[in-house]
């Protein structure tokens, strides 16, 4: 299946939604999504900027060839002056094991690094989200450290996974030349 990374838009919030409600993609997630509507998902849709300031985030959605909706991939609390963003990806469960989460995440990652110019990608995960961890390392994320007990989900605490993965890296194991006179 080919994957693109689009802006976000309206008709995405019911799929959107369906992830949302999902709890196999929830278990994964600090986050509890169980709450939203489908007023909150196009709410969120439409505050999205894709401007390149300071503290933004980017929010984009995992396309198929078809153009539907698969997943939001996101750099977040973008920091201009130390080249670094958050990492954030989340997926209809229905696309989960096909490496879909693996292309739209080195899309992204080629985005970071070439397009935007930043240095460093890091990522948290829960420590027992051994999926998801085993992709981020295929996409080159490296396990950077443990806050331990750092997450209270569902009435106990669990470690959170630090990891990174720094522009010298992704460049030089996905082969890619970028022009460093831009």
């Amino acid at each position: 299946m080919e994957v693109r990374l689009r802006h976000l838009q309206e008709k995405d919030a019911p799929l959107m939604l369906e992830w949302m409600h999902d709890e196999q993609v929830l278990k994964g997630l600090q986050k509890n999504f169980m709450q939203m509507s489908l007023q909150d998902a196009i709410s969120f849709i439409q505050s999205v900027s894709y401007e390149m300031s300071e503290g933004n985030s980017l929010h984009y959605a995992i396309a198929d060839e078809a153009d539907t909706y698969l997943g939001t991939i996101s750099l977040k609390d973008i920091d201009l002056s130390a080249k670094h963003a958050e990492y954030a990806i989340t997926m209809r469960s229905t696309f989960h094991g096909k490496g879909i989460g693996t292309a739209a995440s080195r899309l992204l990652l080629e985005k970071a690094f070439v397009e935007l110019g930043l240095e460093r990608v890091f990522l948290t995960v829960l420590a027992d989200n051994d999926h998801a961890k085993h992709m981020y390392e295929r996409c080159g994320f490296c396990k950077e450290g443990t806050l331990r007990k750092h997450i209270f989900k569902n009435g106990e605490f669990h470690d959170w996974d630090l990891y990174g993965v720094l522009k010298t890296e992704f460049i030089a194991n996905n082969q890619i030349s970028i022009d460093e006179s831009k």
